[in-house]
């Protein structure tokens, strides 16, 4: 059995390039709808949460069911689905002062987790916001 990620979409324009990424590390992953998930098995090991053109203070903000995913599995939210945990445990997000669209560098990397192991603080990356976790 192949082990795989599963990248839960919430309608960002990115979940392809998210996808593309994860296969470039020759990890087999799947997209599905974040109101589709699909059964987990042990070939599973863990989950992404996309970002979404919502924000998590909307009225009718998507809301994942991720009871069987929580507690279970690795879990990594990028924008949106980062919003979203935050904010599903506790956690405030709020309206940024000011939209923010374009490269930004990253200032700081915590690199003694392995996500980041070979990220350098100064890397650049496309950043597309409104909200922030406070």
């Amino acid at each position: 059995m192949q082990n795989k990620i599963i990248i839960l979409d919430f309608g960002s324009q990115y979940t392809q390039l998210i996808a593309r990424r994860v296969r470039e590390l020759n990890v087999y992953c799947e997209i599905h709808p974040f109101n589709h998930a699909p059964e987990l098995d042990n070939s599973v090991k863990g989950v992404i949460l996309s970002g979404s053109p919502s924000s998590v203070r909307d009225e009718n903000a998507p809301v994942p069911n991720l009871t069987n995913i929580i507690g279970q599995l690795p879990v990594l939210g990028i924008c949106y689905g980062a919003q979203y945990l935050a904010q599903s445990n506790g956690g405030l997000v709020e309206a940024s002062n000011s939209r923010e669209y374009g490269r930004a560098n990253l200032e700081y990397i915590n690199s003694e987790n392995p996500l980041f192991a070979e990220v350098e603080a100064g890397s650049q990356v496309w950043m597309s916001h409104g909200d922030t976790i406070m």
